[in-house]
């Protein structure tokens, strides 16, 4: 095979790219769960975890001994390996302490949106078929199936489950008793599904996308060598989580990765930007992870949040979720210039990172998504002619590595048309490298519209839309916004006769789905053009919508 460029990281043999950065070190032992593989790190780290509004915290050793304890009592009521357990919560202290030990036991734990409705809900329970919840009571008549429940409130709120099943109170089970020798130990090797997240799809349904220990071992392997390789121990510095842990950028980073660090991990269970602010002076955190709309939101504030709060620890800036423009960026540097900005890029299918920013030299190339992620490789392919490209061309990203999914749950029409028989996943964005292994996002070939972080799929609003009685035919298309990135518009064509207002669209499409999934835009047309196939051309409605910015 001919020798790989040291610049770029280009095979031109195989047209592949390969990782510049040292490769991850995958321990030998099949037999390893992710909460093992984490706890039996070494660090110097002491506390995990703090609610940034209480002041509440968990100690590592806390931690560890309420992880094995909330495993054993789950084992006591009966949850096995192969077991689907359902987390519905707002980030908060304790929940990586139910995912690790759900994962602990072999079990799968999956997440979702604590905005999401009932429907929207009961659609992942119908596909994921959980045996347990965990939730809180105020998020309990969000789950409409007959499911056992495990309250994580603090106080137990009995006299407001709804006659709900209540199976437990998660801080009696995490201080109930020592792991017993009579619970019962299953073997969970690195191929074992771990995690089963659901990514958005332009198909409509949303996809459960399928991580086994080995592919969250790998991520943390990568988080390890990303921050703690900066000054030797990780132990000292803290986290400000806001990012939703149930997402795969929440739950890489602050359920599983950070703690390989010994990081400490200061939690909002919301996006407040006061909140956050007063965190990072009240806790003295040195990094700061959020999304595109929240560090634009920081750069036009800047005067004012400088002047109100104290910001001297803060070190770091971690993006992800979509690229930054250049005149962002320059805008971050000129207001906050002790401050870096590092970038991140990846996919629920690539279990968080598939490529980062992790140095200032390297974040001062504008525009990059940043070098691919330790053992992570690498091709751009045309998705007309499926020929594999070089550098600086354009074309689908496709990445394989040891974090890549095992496929998509219970769907091998997905996986097949995502994962190919070598093991590489299909991206669905545009992207080219250039001469020094740099990728740049270009464009997505995934029709997904990113509201502030959030994916949104066109197809599932048009499917909502079409229900209306008023409505013939309707397309869904992102519409650019300052503060949000990008927001759902929907094209409409109405019945003849019918008056159907814009509010009446708006408010139509309001009451069935979460906040963030809401049509804020409408326009009526004649018709919805369309290609010979009857695919919707969504780039000419997106033309149209901004020619007149």
């Amino acid at each position: 095979m001919e020798s790989v460029n040291p610049r770029s990281g280009f095979c031109k043999s195989n047209s592949t790219f390969y990782s510049k950065r040292p490769p991850v070190s995958l321990p030998a032992n099949p037999s390893l769960d992710i909460k093992t593989f984490i706890s039996s790190q070494a660090h110097r780290g002491k506390i995990a975890f703090i609610d940034a509004v209480t002041g509440k915290n968990l100690s590592f050793s806390e931690l560890w001994r309420s992880v094995d304890s909330v495993a054993s009592c789950l084992s006591d009521m009966g949850i096995r390996k192969g077991h689907v357990v359902l987390l519905l919560s707002p980030n908060s202290i304790f929940f990586p302490v139910v995912c690790l030990a759900v994962m602990s036991l072999g079990a799968i734990i999956t997440t979702t949106n604590p905005l999401n409705t009932s429907g929207e809900i009961s659609k992942q329970i119908s596909d994921s078929k959980p045996v347990l919840a965990f939730t809180t009571a105020g998020l309990l008549p969000k789950i409409a199936a007959d499911l056992p429940m495990v309250l994580m409130d603090e106080e137990e709120r009995v006299d407001s489950t709804c006659g709900a099943r209540i199976a437990g109170i998660l801080v009696e089970m995490m201080e109930k008793k020592r792991p017993s020798e009579s619970r019962v130990r299953e073997r969970v090797d690195q191929d074992d599904t771990a995690t089963l997240l659901y990514s958005s799809g332009t198909t409509g349904a949303s996809k459960g996308v399928v991580s086994s220990h080995k592919n969250l071992i790998s991520m943390v392997q990568t988080v390890v060598n990303r921050f703690r390789s900066e000054n030797g121990d990780q132990g000292e510095h803290r986290f400000i989580c806001t990012v939703p842990m149930f997402h795969i950028y929440g739950l890489a980073a602050f359920a599983t990765g950070l703690l390989a660090c010994g990081s400490t991990i200061i939690i909002l269970s919301k996006f407040d930007m006061h909140e956050m602010m007063s965190a990072i002076g009240q806790y003295r955190a040195s990094y700061l992870p959020l999304v595109p709309p929240i560090l634009v939101a920081m750069v036009n504030g800047a005067d004012q949040i400088k002047r109100k709060y104290d910001l001297s620890s803060l070190q770091s800036i971690l993006c992800g979720g979509a690229p930054l423009s250049k005149e962002v960026i320059e805008g971050f540097v000129e207001k906050y210039p002790n401050v870096r900005i590092l970038q991140g890029y990846g996919l629920t299918e690539s279990t968080g990172m598939g490529a980062s920013t992790d140095t200032l030299e390297e974040s001062r190339r504008y525009g990059t998504a940043g070098l691919l992620s330790p053992s992570m490789e690498g091709k751009i392919v045309d998705p007309d002619s499926g020929r594999a490209l070089g550098l600086n061309q354009t074309g689908e990203l496709w990445l394989k590595g040891p974090a890549i999914m095992k496929g998509y749950f219970s769907n091998e029409e997905a996986t097949s048309s995502t994962l190919d028989s070598e093991g590489w996943l299909r991206t669905g964005d545009l992207c080219y490298f250039d001469e020094d292994g740099f990728i740049f996002v270009v464009d997505r070939l995934k029709e997904l519209i990113k509201y502030k972080g959030y994916q949104v799929p066109p197809a599932e609003l048009e499917a909502l839309l079409l229900v209306h009685q008023e409505i013939v035919d309707a397309a869904v298309i992102p519409f650019p916004d300052r503060e949000a990135g990008q927001f759902p518009m929907a094209y409409i064509v109405r019945k003849p006769g019918s008056k159907l207002s814009e509010k009446s669209v708006m408010d139509f499409v309001s009451e069935q789905v979460a906040p963030y999934k809401r049509i804020r835009k409408v326009a009526f047309v004649a018709s919805i053009p369309k290609n010979p196939s009857g695919k919707i051309l969504r780039k000419d409605l997106i033309k149209l919508a901004t020619s007149k910015l």
